[in-house]
């Protein structure tokens, strides 16, 4: 592992934990060349595929589920460890399925399920994108839903 400070690759490993719920494991290192400390993630490389719309698949990113979750809670007051617990739990389940490939349809399901109990405006949020609202009158709908 190289320094992200002085980029030299004479690092040590000072701390190791399990993360249970992602399957990863976290590293605390220390290089040993500037002394600056870091930390890394380990995490097991079984991609997950996700089926577009249009048919085409792509690699799980998690980054890119993050990215979506940090717009629809713009201005909210809710913590970033709460969007990486709830993408670390969808994670944990699409790896608990037998199956390979997930459509992102089914994705998004799962957000939706889980943002409608962290926060109902993030939800409306996020469910105007995803489901792509049509009309002022989609949108109502889905209020209604959650009343």
């Amino acid at each position: 592992m190289r320094c992200p400070k002085c980029g030299k690759g004479d690092t040590r490993v000072v701390d190791s934990r399990t993360q249970e719920v992602t399957n990863a494991i976290k590293r605390r290192r220390e290089c040993r060349s500037c002394g600056y400390r870091f930390t890394t993630f380990e995490r097991c490389e079984d991609p997950i595929e996700v089926l577009k719309s249009d048919g085409t698949t792509q690699p799980f990113d998690r980054n890119k589920l993050l990215v979506g979750l940090m717009r629809a809670t713009t201005k909210r007051d809710i913590e970033l460890s709460a969007l990486n617990a709830l993408i670390d739990d969808i994670e944990h389940e699409l790896r608990g399925r037998t199956l390979t490939a997930v459509s992102s349809h089914d994705i998004g399901d799962m957000v939706l399920k889980r943002l409608e109990k962290i926060d109902k405006v993030a939800y409306i949020r996020f469910a105007s994108v995803y489901r792509d609202f049509k009309d002022i009158d989609e949108f109502l709908e889905e209020l209604d839903k959650l009343r």
